[in-house]
């Protein structure tokens, strides 16, 4: 039985690949979901920037309420583009980097402590933050302050601010 165990193949690596491909659609999933809320919550922060103006809501439920009867339904979807396009590879490299470096972080039998778990996570997080989540979120309060869609946005910042 010993000599079983010692014939036996060392634990097989997963492809990263899959879960890069699930984090992508997860990503994907998530920021449709919750963008009517996040569109909110940067309206009310660049109306709390604005000096004098009326302002038409106050919170989210009378912020939602108030695009849906002034502009429809899907103007709470304005900006998406920047978010989705950051959100699929955002969540793809957090979940495929944490497969991988887990990977590389497992001992000859496969085990991976709790202190290596949180390191592939911390690594796949700082990742994540570095690469994808801090441009995106430049470009998407951009889009939402200058009221454009992502493409005419992303001029407006190279143009005026390199």
């Amino acid at each position: 039985l010993e000599h079983c165990r010692t014939m036996s193949a060392p634990a097989k690596k997963k492809n990263p690949w899959t879960p890069m491909a699930a984090g992508c659609i997860a990503g994907g999933i998530e920021a449709v979901c919750v963008w009517p809320m996040e569109f909110i919550k940067t309206q009310l922060q660049l109306q709390s920037k604005a000096k004098g103006a009326a302002q038409p809501y106050n919170g989210m439920i009378s912020g939602l309420s108030y695009y849906v009867r002034t502009t429809g339904f899907f103007s709470l979807y304005r900006g998406l583009t920047p978010t989705l396009i950051g959100s699929m590879p955002k969540a793809g490299i957090r979940f495929g980097l944490n497969a991988l470096i887990k990977d590389r972080l497992r001992d000859k039998d496969g085990n991976l402590t709790p202190g290596k778990n949180f390191v592939a996570g911390l690594g796949a997080g700082v990742a994540e933050a570095l690469i994808i989540v801090a441009p995106v979120e430049t470009v998407k309060t951009k889009c939402i302050e200058l009221n454009q869609p992502f493409v005419s946005g992303m001029k407006h910042i190279l143009q005026t601010e390199g």
